[in-house]
């Protein structure tokens, strides 16, 4: 146990799931009969780095508050365009089912198993960019059980602003001090801990690739998950 720590609350993305593998392979699924051909992990990666831009937009507010699925598409429509496909090659059944793709993504092997192990002695809930509906798509595909669903819908603006770290412990009927944020990015864990909240690092290092990503966190934090990933002894 993690002692004065009752409820652990959950970054998804590249924490929980493994989005680049899952959405390469949509992409291909998806694209490939249309004749389209690239290199789709690189796909998936660029799809991705429109995200935080698109985020960024609505938390300055220059864009109103919207769910994930708003921004996806928007990101996907840039990248698709960006290849030089245009409208006609890729219709809108099309880009909706790809773009669903971030609902069917696959958890890394540790996950189902270690969030079992943990509901025994902690309150779980994801605290996701990721709107409640995704989050219910994503725990129905992987087979997790959640307490609540919490982030950036509930708290309505994107992380790492500080009222989605606040909101999550308001709904949970907790100080922040009884709460760990965890995550595999230490800029999320970092805004958390601004706020009071606990961290706990996951090392991800193939999140963006073959050890392309974080393997240890670049800010202090209270716990370190195992390489095994999410089994916290005890």
């Amino acid at each position: 146990m993690i002692s004065g720590v009752k409820a652990l609350i959950f970054d998804v993305f590249g924490t929980l799931v493994d989005w680049r593998t899952s959405v390469a392979r949509e992409s291909q699924r998806l694209l490939e009969p249309l004749g389209i051909q690239t290199d789709w992990a690189a796909f998936a990666d660029a799809w991705r780095g429109e995200y935080q831009g698109a985020m960024q937009e609505v938390r300055s507010g220059r864009l109103p508050f919207c769910k994930l699925d708003v921004l996806h598409r928007r990101n996907l429509d840039i990248v698709l365009a960006k290849l030089g496909v245009d409208d006609m090659r890729v219709p809108e059944s099309i880009r909706f089912e790809l773009n669903q793709a971030w609902h069917r993504l696959d958890a890394w092997p540790d996950v189902g198993p270690g969030l079992m192990k943990l509901h025994r002695h902690y309150r779980l809930a994801p605290c996701s960019n990721g709107h409640v509906g995704l989050m219910m798509d994503l725990a129905r595909h992987n087979g997790w059980h959640w307490d609540a669903i919490l982030g950036a819908e509930v708290a309505g603006d994107y992380k790492p602003k500080p009222v989605v770290y606040q909101r999550a412990c308001e709904l949970l009927d907790l100080p922040p001090h009884q709460v760990m944020m965890v995550a595999a990015h230490s800029d999320d864990l970092a805004a958390a801990a601004l706020g009071g909240l606990r961290t706990g690092f996951v090392p991800r290092p193939d999140e963006h690739g073959p050890g392309r990503s974080e393997t240890d966190p670049q800010h202090e934090v209270d716990f370190v998950f195992p390489q095994t990933g999410l089994m916290h002894p005890g």
